[in-house]
């Protein structure tokens, strides 16, 4: 494997030339940018001409992730051409979260095919339901498929998110990236750090990803009770109290949801994922030590296997509900991660409305909030 990483900014164009030289029909580019260049799609067209045969892939965010810096107004580039390892691109619209699942299913049946390792998923940030896109994918692909990725962001603002279909940005996408070969060696890593508070409530109506009541009452009122002041910056303070989920009959760690929404008339609230009625649901808060912590733990178990020796893509997903939580030291969350990452290794990333990963102590993959995930992809 070859890699090359770059950064591209409007008042400066691109930080180092464009390595054209890595083009081929095994070579990936990943591109994750500031919501401003989905109106402007210069940098977009450049890699297009640049890469005419590679799989390009990317989508708006929360902010870039390059190295061991975070920016805004950005567009982060990794560029990694594998020498024995094949890709396949497939994309999907979707139009709202009721199609989630089908969206899924339809992403899996252009993928599935022999040598499939790993799918790595962009998606619309506003109008899935990633509990259900997850589930889709893993109903119709093998269960050694390792499935990870992430939802675009828009940074606080939840208004418009896109993804990069080749040099074009288009909002109501999914894209998924399939990597196919023996010599591909796949690392995952899954961490979020939050700590719970209050009571444990029910959920006790649902529909989806969209909450309606918690122990009889209405979530959205209730919600607003413990943000107090804050509750006028719904749904961006939000991201400063996720809730943890656990679901009926579920042991082990519970899965953090963040909401995306809320809706004053029906007194709900919008979440990335499911809300299933009969689970439990907390309130969380954080530690920036023990976020900044589990970035590092997240990174540590996706190395796990891959040899120092060997070109390493590490690719971080972090929530935008951990920025806002961490502010100035959000930087200390990605050096740690490219602190644990294997020695010789490009690190690109994003902040996003939510996260793909399987759990850090194994289990199939599931949709994430507040949670940082790392990617490892090298070739052995």
């Amino acid at each position: 494997m070859r890699l090359v990483t770059t950064r591209y900014a409007a008042d400066e164009g691109w930080a180092a030339p464009l390595p054209s030289d890595l083009d081929s029909d095994r070579t990936l580019v990943l591109a994750f940018a500031a919501p401003e260049f989905g109106v402007d799609a210069t940098p977009f067209t450049q890699l297009a001409a640049a890469f005419p045969r590679a799989m390009i892939a990317g989508c708006s965010t929360s902010g870039e992730i390059a190295g061991t810096t975070v920016r805004d107004a950005s567009v982060s580039v990794a560029v990694a051409r594998f020498e024995h390892s094949d890709l396949r691109r497939a994309f999907t619209a979707i139009s709202n979260a009721a199609d989630s699942f089908e969206a899924g299913a339809r992403l899996a049946a252009a993928l599935a095919g022999p040598g499939l390792r790993a799918v790595f998923v962009l998606s619309d940030g506003l109008c899935v339901n990633g509990t259900r896109l997850v589930e889709g994918l893993h109903r119709h692909l093998p269960d050694a498929v390792v499935i990870t990725g992430g939802l675009a962001g828009d940074g606080s603002r939840f208004e418009r998110t896109w993804i990069l279909d080749r040099a074009q940005p288009e909002a109501n996408r999914i894209c998924a990236i399939g990597f196919y070969g023996t010599q591909l060696c796949i690392g995952h890593g899954c961490e979020g750090g939050w700590s719970d508070f209050g009571p444990e409530r029910r959920i006790t109506r649902s529909s989806g990803n969209v909450l309606y009541e918690l122990d009889g009452k209405p979530a959205l009122a209730l919600y607003k009770t413990y943000l107090g002041e804050r509750a006028e910056g719904l749904p961006g303070t939000a991201l400063l109290f996720p809730l943890s989920l656990r679901r009926a009959g579920q042991s082990g760690d519970s899965l953090v949801r963040t909401v995306l929404a809320v809706d004053e008339t029906q007194q709900s609230l919008t979440f990335a994922g499911d809300m299933p009625e009969g689970a439990v649901a907390r309130l969380m808060r954080a530690n920036t030590d023990k976020l900044i912590g589990s970035a590092g733990n997240a990174a540590r178990a996706a190395a796990v296997g891959v040899s120092a020796l060997d070109d390493a893509l590490v690719i971080s997903v972090s929530c935008v509900g951990r920025r806002l939580v961490l502010g100035e030291r959000t930087e200390e969350e990605v050096e740690t991660v490219q602190d644990n990452a294997p020695g010789r290794s490009a690190h690109v990333g994003f902040y996003s409305y939510g996260e793909i990963s399987p759990a850090l102590r194994g289990g199939v993959s599931d949709l994430h909030n507040q949670t940082m995930t790392v990617t490892v992809f090298s070739e052995g």
